[in-house]
């Protein structure tokens, strides 16, 4: 069965379930996510698609969804309560589950509203920097999250090795990152960590979207935020300086919060993905919508690549040489041609 708002009701009949309502809630590019509301109360359905909502082909084991399930169900034994939805059931032969409906604005709208505000992204960065610590080095979650599958359709071949393709003279840098990146299995990675997926209701902070999770590495996280943080700027040219404020927070209470393994290799490492990722969300099959001008995906293009090729030691370093701190509106050259 394929869900959809239409039939939705029906099926929930079939199990005993009542819809008052059904609404179609953003479920990206990969999954079909509904909104059922049954009197007072409310939950969510989700599930996976095997073909991907985008203009390449791209195909995606389905059984991810039970992945994310279980990770919500773990995660939420040792994350603050609320820091994840709740799991409520399943059905296996549909490919499908249901969890608690979060009350929360979600971030990313917060973001692109203009509403930059850096203790949200502090305390993103906190709830991120404890799913590291909290999971660091444990041998039951490698065992159980180890088949990286799911990651590799929906972040290595479509984010890094379509852009290996499409740019063969950042080739041999980013396929040192993905070298890299498989050496470095230390923690429970969540392989989606947006904006997008993190709900902000007062203090509290929650994250959704878990059906990229694996045992991996932590770095990939971290530079996924940062470079849909960064990437806004183009998007909002005047607000630059309350951008890289952002951003600063969320890296900084995340660095806070890591454990002392990470020291050598985090921040490095972080920035060696940052240009990769950057580069992807242009010239990858998911680039950002909001980014349409060529003029813009240029000057994207080329600070990515410098990111790739002479990639910083530091954030700040990055915003200092990169992304021209100090001048808000840097003229960057327009030489570079999309694929």
């Amino acid at each position: 069965m394929e869900l959809s708002e239409k039939n939705a009701a029906h099926y929930l009949e079939s199990r005993g379930i009542f819809a008052d309502r059904v609404t179609e809630l953003g479920g990206g590019i990969s999954n079909v996510v509904l909104l059922v509301q049954t009197g007072e109360e409310s939950f969510i359905l989700k599930q996976s698609l095997p073909q991907l909502r985008v203009k390449d082909k791209w195909l995606a084991d389905r059984s991810r969804i039970f992945r994310e399930m279980e990770s919500l169900i773990d995660t939420a034994s040792i994350l603050p309560k609320g820091s994840v939805p709740e799991v409520l059931w399943a059905d296996r032969a549909n490919y499908l589950f249901a969890m608690t409906a979060v009350r929360g604005l979600c971030w990313k709208n917060e973001l692109m509203a203009g509403r930059l505000d850096a203790e949200i992204a502090a305390r993103a960065g906190g709830l991120l920097g404890s799913l590291i610590s909290e999971t660091w080095a444990s041998d039951a979650l490698r065992a159980k999250y180890g088949d990286l599958t799911a990651f590799e359709q929906l972040r290595i071949d479509p984010y890094y090795r379509t852009i290996v393709a499409r740019h063969p003279d950042v080739r041999a840098q980013v396929l040192s990152v993905l070298a890299e990146m498989a050496l470095r299995r230390f923690c429970l990675v969540h392989g989606d960590f947006s904006p997008k997926n993190i709900l902000v209701s007062g203090e509290r902070v929650t994250l959704i979207d878990f059906e990229v999770v694996h045992f991996g590495d932590p770095s990939f996280d971290a530079a996924f935020c940062l470079s849909l943080l960064l990437l806004g700027w183009f998007y909002q040219p005047a607000l630059r300086i309350e951008r890289e404020q952002v951003a600063r927070a969320f890296f900084d209470a995340l660095k806070t919060t890591l454990p002392p393994q990470t020291a050598s290799f985090f921040e490095n490492a972080t920035l060696r993905h940052l240009g990769c990722l950057m580069l992807a969300r242009i010239d990858g099959k998911s680039p950002v919508e909001y980014l349409p001008e060529e003029s813009i995906q240029n000057q994207v293009r080329v600070i990515a690549k410098e990111l790739i090729l002479r990639c910083p030691e530091t954030l700040e370093e990055c915003l200092e040489r990169t992304f021209g701190r100090h001048d808000p509106t840097p003229l960057l050259p327009q030489t570079v041609r999309a694929p």
